[in-house]
């Protein structure tokens, strides 16, 4: 009897480890499928267009809210198949399948989405054009395959963990709705053509909203670490993958909207391709967060957070932005994202996931130097492209030419101007002068924000005061692991002093 419950317990552990591999792999080819959907227009075009009936102008509500419902269930899924989080399993097993077969129902004219309109200029067509560079067919087979994995995922949820769920498991439904919400959904409320640069909504710099910008990337950062510096290591790490899985999620929005609303001043897919540091960083920060390598957290955290903090200073000027009232789909986008890659990149280190040291930032700077490079080549490529597109007989003028502006390498950001020592790329001239600029300013702007960080440091450790180490009790011991036993000592010591 014992040889045959042992058998059975080996055939029910085998049968979940194969459930276990086929839920992760369902899982990844579904977030690659949904990655492949944000660079089709109608994605994210449908939420801010919510009507009760499928007009010309809107699209079924119930079918805009599975689709809300579909972008939540991926973070769910992520959480529920990877990290075992059985709350988020609870979750998803029962809600997803209710919603997927409701937006198979109510797609209407969703695949038929086009950003041209009666009043679109001929380069709005040409632009639309670029963009449209996904076929239908493609586009339909991408949205029910995914809706198939969804339901097969449920089930295979049911399978690993059973008919029963926990009602303490739907507070974390709200929760996931609003991390992953389409924040175009807000401009269903309110028409932009409505507002102009000079009202007082609109956001640029050194006004209320920016401000609060900067306030609120300060504060959300700070309420991150106190809510988590006292949760063991394992709950730590499921809020920080959480976050990637989110920052993910919302940074992939910006493709299809670029393609069907645009996005601050960009309007075609060449503004999605990632060359901007911020935009790496997302890539980065989350899998930072993810596989926790050392590599990864030392670009993250002397790049990349003092790229997502330096950007909050200049991103409203007047000639690189036009991002419109502060609850537009822009303005949210960039501080949400934004806050998002700071904090990834900032809090593996304050919760001591990971130490910085200054010698970890050679390669950093290699890697900052590498990306500089490509996107300066990257840039003059695309505009170079730009000048010779056509569609329907016409060819982009100057002044519709594209301007991608990778890692600023095309449009200075800095508050001065430099001579001009002209770098030819195809047929396309950048200042080489100007991009070196940039990156001896941005390394300088690395060094000290890490700077300010050590500083801070160091008037926490003298306002804190710790308690004095008890030598007697290391006496003995070699050199070097007396300066180890004192080292964990002083931070056992300043643990103590924190807690207290």
């Amino acid at each position: 009897m014992n040889l045959q419950k042992a058998a059975t317990l080996k055939s029910n552990v085998k049968f979940l480890k194969y459930t276990d591999i086929i839920l992760k792999t369902c899982a990844a080819v579904l977030a690659a499928a949904a990655f492949l959907l944000t660079f089709t227009v109608s994605d994210y075009y449908i939420f801010n267009r919510i009507g009760w009936e499928n007009s010309a102008e809107s699209f079924n509500a119930f079918f805009v809210i599975s689709q809300w419902v579909k972008k939540a269930g991926l973070l769910l899924i992520a959480l529920a198949v990877f990290y075992k989080k059985k709350c988020c399993a609870d979750i998803a097993k029962y809600l997803l399948p209710v919603f997927v077969i409701l937006s198979c129902c109510l797609f209407g004219k969703f695949f038929d989405v086009s950003a041209i309109s009666a009043d679109s200029s001929a380069a709005d067509k040409v632009y639309a054009h670029i963009n449209g560079f996904m076929p239908k067919a493609l586009n339909q087979a991408l949205f029910f395959t995914s809706n198939i994995i969804y339901m097969v995922i449920c089930a295979l949820l049911f399978v690993r963990d059973g008919f029963k769920t926990r009602a303490k498991s739907w507070i974390w439904l709200p929760f996931a709705l609003v991390a992953c919400m389409p924040l175009n959904i807000f401009e269903n409320f309110f028409d932009a053509a409505n507002f102009g640069r000079g009202h007082f909504l609109w956001f640029k710099n050194f006004t209320l909203w920016h401000f609060l910008a900067i306030v609120i990337l300060i504060g959300f950062t700070v309420g991150s670490y106190y809510f988590l510096k006292n949760k063991d290591k394992s709950t730590q790490n499921c809020f920080l993958a959480a976050a990637a899985v989110i920052l993910l999620i919302q940074y992939h929005s910006k493709d299809s909207v670029v393609m069907g609303d645009g996005y601050n001043v960009y309007h075609t897919v060449f503004a999605c391709i990632p060359l901007f540091i911020c935009n790496i960083g997302v890539y980065i920060a989350s899998a930072s967060v993810i596989a926790k390598k050392k590599i990864l957290y030392a670009i993250s955290f002397f790049v990349h957070a003092a790229g997502a903090v330096s950007v909050f200073v200049y991103f409203g000027k007047d000639e690189m932005s036009n991002y419109g009232i502060f609850c537009s789909y822009s303005i949210l986008y960039f501080c949400l994202t934004h806050c998002l890659l700071f904090a990834l990149s900032v809090l593996p280190t304050a919760l001591g996931h990971y130490k910085f040291r200054y010698k970890d930032c050679i390669i950093p700077l290699i890697y900052y130097f590498a990306v500089i490079i490509v996107a300066s080549v990257a840039s003059g490529l695309v505009t170079s492209a730009s000048m010779g597109f056509t569609h329907d007989g016409y060819t982009l003028q100057e002044g519709e030419w594209l301007y991608p502006n990778y890692a600023f390498t095309q449009e200075n950001p800095l508050p001065f101007k430099l001579p001009v020592w002209k770098l030819r790329i195809w047929r396309c001239d950048l200042n080489a002068l100007y991009i070196l600029g940039l990156y001896a300013a941005y390394v300088a702007i690395f060094f000290a924000f890490n700077g300010a960080y050590y500083a801070f440091l160091a008037a926490r450790r003298r306002i804190l005061k710790p308690k004095e180490i008890p030598v007697a009790a290391i006496g003995g011991l070699p050199a070097d692991e007396v300066e180890t036993q004192a080292e964990t000592a002083v931070a056992q010591a300043f643990e103590e002093e924190k807690t207290e």
